[in-house]
């Protein structure tokens, strides 16, 4: 069954439901533009509100672990302005445990799946270097998804899924519709800028893919969609919306 959704509802005063792992990249810097690059602020901040509002604990772990880099233009105290109307991270970064939980994260090698009831790819610039044919993480996300459990990867981390296969050798997204980084999205990102940011397109390389459907919705609007238990969602505006169908998955298989 294929859900879209493109709204999100908040859960208040749950109890504790189970763990849910967060992947975010680890500091990197970008080859286009030489900027140092991480993981985008509202990707990781928009969906764990919608878990822990949902009675959902938390881990958050990266690719190499330590400390991570917020992108620039995602931190809502940046001077450029960017994302200055991004309330939610400006209030989780006023928070002393949510900045401990960015100055030390474990190494993919130290999660054990069998902890965690669904697993949420956290975008950025940062996964187009460090998610893009990393076996480790590859093989976790497809281990969380071969057991059945929610697995959502957002906006630049559904790069991982051009390459991900299954144990069967078939790739995770065969037969599957799904989403990330459009095209459109990308031409105004590098416009802005004036010069080209990533190495390379999602949408672009996931339409050379046979046998999947990877489909957009308006440039930078809430957009998400489940397909099974894969779950994507198109941009730093829909990591709620992708959250959402992870919370209403989990729900569903109580």
């Amino acid at each position: 069954m294929i859900q879209e959704v493109n709204n999100y509802v908040h859960f208040h005063g749950a109890p504790s439901k189970g763990k849910i792992l967060m992947v975010a990249s680890s500091p990197a810097v970008s080859e286009q533009t030489g900027w140092p690059i991480g993981f985008w602020a509202a990707e990781l901040t928009h969906p764990l509100r919608v878990f822990q509002e949902a009675g959902y604990e938390v881990v958050l772990a990266s690719t190499q672990g330590g400390a991570l880099q917020m992108d620039t233009y995602s931190d809502p105290t940046d001077p450029s302005g960017y994302s200055a109307n991004d309330v939610i991270t400006l209030g989780y970064m006023q928070q002393a445990w949510f900045q401990d939980l960015l100055k030390q994260t474990p190494k993919l090698i130290e999660v054990n799946p069998d902890e965690f009831v669904a697993i949420f790819l956290v975008g950025g610039q940062g996964p187009m270097y460090t998610f893009r044919g990393n076996t480790e993480l590859e093989k976790l996300f497809v281990s969380f998804y071969e057991s059945g459990k929610p697995s959502a990867a957002v906006c630049h981390s559904t790069t991982l899924l051009l390459d991900a296969k299954k144990s069967d050798g078939a790739l995770l997204v065969n037969g599957k519709t799904w989403t990330g980084f459009a095209d459109a999205e990308e031409d105004f990102a590098d416009q802005a800028v004036g010069m080209k940011i990533q190495p390379y397109r999602i949408e672009s390389e996931a339409r050379k893919i046979n046998n999947t459907h990877f489909k957009v919705a308006a440039p930078f609007s809430a957009y998400a969609i489940q397909d099974g238990n894969l779950i994507t969602g198109q941009q730093q505006n829909s990591g709620a919306a992708a959250a959402q169908l992870v919370v209403e998955l989990l729900e569903k298989n109580v």
